[in-house]
């Protein structure tokens, strides 16, 4: 019973996606004509030369502000847009033999791989990401993955059938349609679905064979409902409710009624976690993750019959991020989050003891670990600082550890690149927070410029990997890139994790503010060339920053980012506004509304004086692109240089390579015109 037997849509942000082909939408032909547009929107026509030719943009690109790019800059950035990364979806049942997410040409989709170094077969072929091919786990002729159109995440559920390749939709093709769970002998799929209000996340469960099978189990309140698991009999499903980052239950739905009970202890004076549950082989018991009485989420397990709850982890002071029980019971996975490193750990159920892994375990992060059906072969996949990502498995049969995928590089040497720094310092109230640093090699001497690159969520966790197209950065230009992780990130404890919330918010801008400090007493680093740069919430922290503390900063890089947390809730998707207040304050509440908009960098634009390129998705779901627009007419209005790309088939961050590549291109020249220049 893997706990990779359910999943979760997504659509990525762009700064990790660089897989695919270069060229082919280049632009040198001596009649092109490029139309570009300056800060004040106005249209210039570049006519190219043999000695000047430009990469034109495409159609589905809006573009402003953005100076026409030199064929000279692609060629030379090429290498580092060519790497691509691999991830394991889905174990076959019966067969040695695995789906895997990858990308080829323009989008990640659906891949079978067949041996470990097998030749990756591509199942899937469309212009989105088809993602989370998950078999049927009894026969495996068929498996069902996950698709949305242009970024939208209105994600469906369509099933492809080995024998004839044919693909069917299972959803309604409207509504958002997310995770979902089989019962073990793979008759039923539950999944959560906003088809009724487009709001509430109501349980669904179909036989993904018989199409006309699909039906409504349980009605349900809020947008953070998830299925996880089902009970042998199939009588009984549990999910999971996520009210915030620091509160989750986890409850029953009786199938033939749809009556529902909460399985965890209920509300209490301090927000808990209760989540990824999973029932033990013989349905007495569940293992789940908990922040109860501590500062970290720890794997435990649940005795159905009193309710008693024991930490399994006490000797990790650290969180549990991701869980896997084998089919028969014998043997969990689990990873944790130790100082931003994932560490994969294996034990035998029976005594709760740690089983001593082989030495020649691939370095890096851990992530989507899942059994095969088997019981004792264990597959995972893993990046690094050196390693885009890619599939390997662990046998305890054997103790051997096998490499499935390859992903290549684009040529890059990846043993020159360069690994991260564990790095800290003390914020304005003392507090101590810590980031990862990459620096450039030797050959570039002196005080290096800086890139701070902060991550989104807020919620979310800079950790070190591979970090694709950046490199170049690092590599042949001589930045140094530092990843800080400010109060309210993830894997430092619950209390840290709210350090932010509601009207905290500015302390996590100071934060940012006391890096600068940090950076000027570093010897080797630049104070006086210092970029902020970010996506989503790390989009909203960039314009924040270039608000408070633009003497500070040469320039900056909105990428999705909230521009005013108050338009920011308003109109964002219904299904997921009310967990967003949690963090961000309810804008309803008139107290709450006003430090919002006293905050909110589209208020503030008159202290933005350092130049700014915005970067969106038009169908982005989480972030809409008002944010970006209502900005970018903003800073203008006062006169300070803003580029403006925005394509119009992605969402939330650019997922297709052309975009993605045009969009680090134009970033390039932004950080060559006004971080180096």
């Amino acid at each position: 019973m893997s706990q990779n037997r359910y999943f979760t849509g997504f659509s990525a942000i762009a700064l990790s996606l660089a897989v695919g082909f270069s060229n082919g939408f280049i632009s040198t032909g001596l009649a092109e004509e490029t139309v570009v547009k300056d800060a004040a929107g106005k249209a210039t026509t570049i006519k190219d030369t043999a000695a000047s030719a430009v990469l034109a943009p495409a159609d589905n690109l809006v573009v402003e502000g953005v100076p026409a790019i030199p064929q000279t800059l692609v060629e030379t950035v090429d290498s580092y847009t060519n790497s691509r990364s691999a991830s394991l979806t889905s174990w076959h049942p019966s067969k040695r033999e695995m789906l895997i997410n990858t990308r080829f040409a323009d989008t990640q989709q659906v891949h079978l791989v067949k041996m470990p170094g097998g030749m990756r077969s591509q199942l899937t072929f469309f212009k989105d990401s088809a993602i989370h091919g998950s078999y049927q786990p009894n026969e495996g002729k068929y498996f069902v993955f996950t698709m949305d159109k242009g970024g939208d995440e209105f994600f469906q559920k369509y099933r492809y059938d080995l024998s004839n390749k044919n693909i069917s939709l299972l959803t309604d093709g409207k509504s958002r349609n997310t995770s979902g769970t089989w019962s073990d002998d793979g008759s039923i799929f539950a999944y959560g679905s906003t088809r009724r209000n487009g709001s509430d996340v109501d349980i669904y469960v179909i036989n993904p064979a018989d199409q006309k099978s699909d039906h409504l189990i349980a009605t349900l309140k809020g947008g953070g409902w998830e299925p996880l698991d089902w009970t042998q009999d199939k009588k009984t499903l549990l999910v999971q409710e996520e009210t915030s980052i620091n509160k989750c239950a986890l409850w029953t739905i009786d199938v033939a009624s749809g009556e529902k009970k909460q399985l965890t202890p209920p509300d209490t004076k301090e927000d808990v976690v209760y989540a990824s549950g999973v029932y033990s082989k013989d349905g007495k018991g569940l293992y789940l993750k908990t922040d109860r009485d501590s500062e970290f989420t720890r794997l435990s397990y649940m005795d159905l019959n009193s309710g008693a709850i024991k930490c399994l982890t006490p000797d990790i002071n650290w969180d549990v991020d991701d869980i896997a029980l084998s089919l028969d019971g014998k043997y969990i996975a689990f990873t944790t989050n130790e100082d931003g490193k994932s560490i994969l750990h294996v034990r035998d159920t029976a005594g709760n003891t740690e089983i001593a892994l082989p030495k020649d375990m691939p370095p890096g992060q851990v992530f989507g670990i899942d059994w095969h059906r088997n019981n004792h072969e264990l597959g995972f996949s893993v990046n690094s600082a050196r390693s885009p990502g890619d599939v390997y498995s662990l046998d305890l049969a054997t103790n051997k550890v096998d490499r499935w995928t390859e992903s290549e590089t684009g040529g890059i040497d990846t043993s020159t690149l360069a690994e991260p720094e564990l790095v800290h310092w003390k914020s304005f109230d003392d507090k101590e927070i810590s980031g990862f640093l990459y620096k450039p090699p030797a050959k570039f001497t002196g005080k290096r410029p800086v890139i701070i690159n902060i991550h989104g969520g807020p919620e979310g966790q800079s950790r070190p990997g591979f970090l694709g197209k950046n490199n170049y950065l690092i590599n042949e230009l001589g930045v140094a890139i530092l990843y800080p992780n400010i109060r309210g990130s993830q894997g430092y404890g619950k209390t840290y994790l709210k350090l932010d919330n509601g009207k905290l918010r500015e302390d996590s801008y100071k934060d940012i503010g006391a890096l600068f400090d940090y950076i000027k007493g570093r010897p080797d680093l630049d104070a006086s060339r210092v970029m902020v740069m970010g996506g989503s919430y790390g989009g909203h922290m960039t314009l924040a920053v270039s608000t408070y503390y633009a003497d500070k900063i040469r320039c900056a890089i909105d990428v999705v980012g909230p521009s005013n947390l108050v338009t920011f809730l308003e109109n964002t998707q219904g299904y997921r506004r009310d967990l967003r207040r949690v963090e961000y304050g309810d804008e309803r509440d008139p107290s709450m509304r006003e430090f919002l908009n006293r905050i909110a960098p589209s208020n503030n634009v008159d202290k933005i004086t350092r130049p700014l390129f915005v970067v969106q998705g038009k169908n982005d779901p989480r972030v809409p692109a008002s944010e970006s627009t209502q900005m970018v007419a903003a800073v203008r209005k006062h006169g300070t240089p803003v580029w403006f790309l925005m394509a119009n088939d992605e969402g939330h961050g650019f997922a297709k390579k052309k975009n993605s590549d045009f969009q680090f291109y134009s970033q390039v020249l932004f950080i060559q015109k006004y971080l180096l220049d």
